[in-house]
């Protein structure tokens, strides 16, 4: 699982860093809020832990900042603080668990586990309809199982509603995912999407007028 941690508490974090790479996992790491950004807008990750009490920006800023794109990543938040009004917020902006420092490593990686139970179907492959599938980790789309041929920018298109299904994609997500924030303007991106609408088999992606695009979930 790759995994990114944010905790200012340098020895703190260098020991769950080892100890997660230990048993398995990739883990990226931050200081501070400000980096955590920057690496949230250059990298994928399957699950954040958080601590709440970080320089520039507080992890529960960031978590909301995440809810609020509507970017579904699997979260725990690790924190000294008790106060109950943090522990409500972070369960209401998509935190899966709340782990109270001190705590054991081997604790942490047990809740991780179980999150991962959960998850797991649901990390690869994302069905996108009866016949079409998507699997995030070797970007292929899928027909009735088999491999479909489309561009880079496709398969990026794809991703994004893959990750956001049942969610409207704005010209926006469009502009910061697939084009890199490259200056494109909205008939470009809607070029771009009803050429891989003629490409597909089904008629998956709904035009949501003025807005953007989406894939229905399909609950599955």
């Amino acid at each position: 699982m790759k995994i990114l941690l944010l905790e200012d508490d340098i020895m703190l974090n260098e020991s769950i860093s080892q100890y997660l790479i230990l048993v398995g996992h990739f883990v990226v790491s931050a200081q501070d809020g400000n980096e955590c950004l920057k690496i949230l807008d250059s990298e994928k990750f399957d699950l954040l832990i958080f601590d709440i009490n970080v320089p520039k920006i507080d992890g529960l800023s960031i978590l909301e900042k995440i809810y609020n794109e509507k970017k579904m990543i699997t979260s725990i938040i690790i924190s000294s603080l008790i106060n109950i009004s943090n522990i409500e917020k972070a369960f209401a902006i998509g935190c899966q668990d709340y782990l109270k420092k001190p705590f054991d490593l081997k604790e942490l990686n047990i809740r991780i586990n179980k999150i991962t139970k959960t998850i797991k179907p649901s990390m690869e492959d994302k069905r996108l309809s009866k016949h079409y599938s998507f699997n995030r980790k070797n970007s292929t789309l899928y027909f009735n199982n088999e491999p479909q041929i489309i561009t880079k920018k496709q398969v990026q298109i794809i991703d994004l509603f893959a990750e956001h299904r049942g969610f409207v994609c704005s010209y926006d997500m469009f502009r910061d995912y697939v084009w890199d924030n490259d200056f494109i303007d909205d008939a470009t991106i809607r070029a771009e999407i009803n050429r891989l609408k003629n490409i597909l088999k089904e008629d998956i992606i709904l035009n949501i007028r003025g807005v953007g695009y989406m894939v229905e979930n399909v609950g599955v």
